[in-house]
């Protein structure tokens, strides 16, 4: 293969007779000119080997062309090889003295574009092959078009919807599942955007996204929608869920750690996890649709977020959520019990844990070093023995006095001590 900058399109023929390769070469440079490479090969072993190792040179081979009777490796054989390893390439045979059954076989398994008898009609022949480049240069283009839409609609979300491909997808398409929700957000954005001018937040932002998403699709969920610098992620296992914040926390460390050097202070961020039902769908109208979620559990979700957020913890999950778990992650996870909270719109009660990373950083650790202490508390209070609970969250405190959840039970339960409780009061600290 001669070295080019530019690396064209390769059509490869294949034919045990070198006349016959002769022919090919004159016919396809007369009417092709340099438009391509043409590559000929003897045998098809030659040929396969010839094809891997161009697609390894990252040449494009958009069309083979193949002799039918050759020893060993017959044609259809050949170009059914071909198409389990390069479905995309255009497929011809040559049939001289094949039966109509090897043809008929290549149709089958091989997706033979065309099969053509010998001695063929050069100009048919070369209408052929012209028309075959033409599918692929189409074939090539949609693929190209369906990436572009990849990047705006999630390919998981058609997945959910039961379509292969964005053209498939029709208004009041819709699905209802059972999944997990994650809900993230960087804490105290508002207040670092306003030290940035437009084309520095967007920067920002991206190069943030750039470390969350990757981690989201490593664990098999996908992102079903940026809100600025908030993220809303979908999991069909809660297991995924639960590992992809504990590894969107070592994210977040490296992040960190690569942008030291930049003028905002390091971020933290606050995550919530609700599992529910949910129906994904498309609305809108033909000239404008789009995918959407409806559901309940979001919303739930984006609420423990936001007591994640106000209490600076790192990741608040429900029961519904941790009920799905089949097993932490992996060593170094710790789970805490907050307590029970009555989400808006909610008429039950929900409870609530932290999920700690042990070693992200010395809050984390202070925060596993009392759970026992703090879910004791918790217990106490929720029972109404707020002087016990006192005693076991002043225990906390003076571990960890930057806990926030700790302060405020310390607060309510001395409140509560000396004033009562408040009227039909049903043991909640949170009101979310």
């Amino acid at each position: 293969m001669n070295s080019q900058t530019i690396k064209k399109p390769t059509i490869i023929c294949v034919d045990d007779e070198k006349i016959i390769l002769d022919a090919l070469n004159r016919q396809l440079q007369r009417h092709f000119g340099d438009q391509y490479e043409y590559e000929f090969c003897e045998s098809a072993e030659e040929a396969l080997s010839l094809i891997e190792e161009l697609t390894q040179d990252d040449y494009k081979v958009i069309m083979v062309i193949s002799d039918q009777i050759m020893p060993g490796i017959s044609g259809d054989e050949f170009l059914i090889n071909v198409q389990q390893k390069y479905p995309d390439t255009i497929k011809i045979l040559l049939t001289g003295q094949a039966s109509l059954d090897s043809a008929i076989q290549a149709i089958n398994k091989a997706n033979l574009y065309r099969y053509i008898k010998k001695p063929w009609n050069e100009s048919d022949f070369l209408l052929t092959v012209a028309k075959g480049l033409q599918e692929y240069n189409l074939l090539e283009c949609t693929i190209k078009q369906a990436e572009v839409f990849e990047k705006f609609f999630p390919k998981k979300f058609l997945e959910c919807l039961s379509r292969k491909d964005i053209l498939d997808v029709q208004l009041s398409d819709h699905a209802q599942l059972e999944m997990s929700i994650m809900f993230t957000d960087i804490r105290h954005f508002t207040t670092i955007s306003e030290s940035m001018g437009p084309e520095e937040s967007y920067s920002f932002i991206n190069n943030y996204l750039s470390y969350v998403e990757p981690v989201i699709q490593q664990n098999n969920g996908f992102v079903e929608k940026y809100l600025g610098d908030a993220v809303i992620a979908l999991f069909h296992h809660a297991d995924d869920a639960l590992k992809s914040a504990v590894d969107l926390q070592l994210a977040l460390t490296k992040f960190n750690e690569d942008n030291k050097e930049k003028p905002y202070a390091p971020i933290s961020v606050g995550i919530g996890m609700h599992s529910g039902m949910l129906m994904l769908g498309i609305v809108g109208v033909e000239s404008h649709m789009q995918g959407i979620v409806i559901s309940d559990a979001v919303n739930a979700a984006s609420r423990l977020q936001d007591l994640a957020g106000k209490y600076e913890l790192s990741v608040v999950v429900s029961d519904e959520f941790i009920n799905r778990c089949t097993v932490l992650p992996e060593a170094g996870v710790h789970q805490r019990f907050l307590g029970e909270a009555l989400l808006k719109g909610k008429r039950h009660k929900t409870k609530l844990s932290e999920v700690i990373l042990q070693g992200s950083s010395s809050d984390a650790d202070l925060k596993v070093a009392t759970i026992a202490d703090f879910e004791e508390g918790v217990r106490y209070f929720q029972a109404q023995q707020f002087a016990q609970a006192c005693v076991k969250f002043k225990s906390v405190s003076e571990v960890n006095p930057q806990d926030k959840v700790t302060q405020m039970y310390l607060k309510l339960s001395a409140e509560y001590m000396l004033k009562g409780v408040p009227e039909n009061w049903d043991c909640t600290a949170f009101v979310v």
